[in-house]
């Protein structure tokens, strides 16, 4: 398969995000000066905008490359759950099923950009597991759909969604459906995401997986402590301006080079390479070359401020990716 016949089948595919669904805010504009109050600079706010984030940024990166979105999550009983559902709305691409938490706030980021860097990030979280009734909710809304659904996307935050039950009880459901399981990981304990198909934590959240915030363990040790605690699934590790490093069964580990030339904001790669990694694998490309377009796809994200998505049109620059 090449990349003109997988962004043919593109359109074809239904892919199922569950969750930490966020919602990301930025206030726009530039230093007046310094606060006599303390020694910070004082932004002026010209302009304020919204976008998804967290899973919910995941699917919006979907979306954008043309297939079919089932999101499930948590918000709160908030203003800020109401601009997310004011966000979807505008997204027909994206069906969502998002439980509203009484006792829990949406997570939300708040971005203060000046002169188009951040100065600063607010955040307003709950971390807490959400209640079993929301977990029981969710999971039934999940099940009713999977039939339909060609990858599953387990996007963790660490924000509470995905417990261990949860995570248990989908990647079951998948595994029983033959359905693709993607995680993007959070913590420190791996085996919540035994049987994933595959895993992507970046270079220092699988350091932090395996108690090398020293270093002193070779990557390719790393990732074999991670891969035997997710029960023998791929690992596809991110490095930021160095790249990628895949690990699967039968295969030497593979480098991929990293593809940006201007980095100007990280901000949402990772959701990016997630939903790359899993549209190519539910569209028929094998391990290596979804690995490769994701990280085409991730290297387009960050030559962008704020909260971005890759579109189709920005894909087909991806003429020879390689695999095989």
């Amino acid at each position: 398969m090449d990349i003109k016949q997988l962004i043919e089948v593109i359109p074809t595919r239904s892919i199922m995000v569950v969750g930490d669904v966020m919602l990301d805010e930025y206030q726009w504009g530039h230093v007046r000066g310094i606060s006599p109050e303390a020694p910070v600079p004082v932004v002026e706010v010209r302009n304020s905008t919204w976008a998804p984030g967290g899973s919910g940024n995941v699917a919006v990166n979907l979306a954008s490359l043309g297939c079919k979105v089932l999101l499930a999550g948590a918000v709160g009983f908030d203003m800020q759950a109401a601009k997310i559902a004011e966000l979807f709305s505008h997204s027909p691409a994206i069906s969502t099923y998002l439980y509203e938490c009484r006792d829990r706030p949406t997570t939300t980021k708040t971005r203060i950009i000046a002169h188009g860097h951040q100065v600063l990030r607010a955040d307003r979280e709950e971390r807490q597991p959400i209640s079993a009734r929301a977990e029981a909710e969710i999971m039934a809304w999940t099940q009713e759909r999977l039939a339909g659904v060609h990858a599953c996307i387990l996007s963790d935050y660490a924000k509470g969604v995905l417990t261990e039950s949860l995570l248990n009880a989908l990647i079951i459901a998948c595994r029983e459906t033959h359905i693709p399981v993607i995680v993007d990981p959070k913590g420190h304990h791996y085996s919540r995401y035994r049987k994933a198909t595959v895993v992507t934590p970046n270079l220092a959240e699988a350091n932090l997986a395996v108690g090398n915030e020293d270093g002193e363990l070779a990557l390719e040790d790393v990732a074999g402590r991670l891969r035997e605690e997710i029960g023998g699934g791929a690992l596809l590790i991110t490095q930021g301006a160095r790249g990628m490093t895949l690990f699967s069964d039968g295969a030497a580990p593979i480098h991929i080079p990293a593809q940006a030339r201007n980095i100007y904001d990280v901000t949402g790669a990772g959701d990016t390479v997630v939903a790359v990694l899993a549209l190519a694998l539910a569209a028929g490309a094998n391990m290596e070359m979804a690995a490769r377009l994701a990280n085409y796809a991730a290297g387009i994200v960050v030559g962008k401020v704020g909260t971005a998505s890759v579109t189709v049109e920005e894909l087909q620059g991806a003429r020879e990716i390689g695999g095989k």
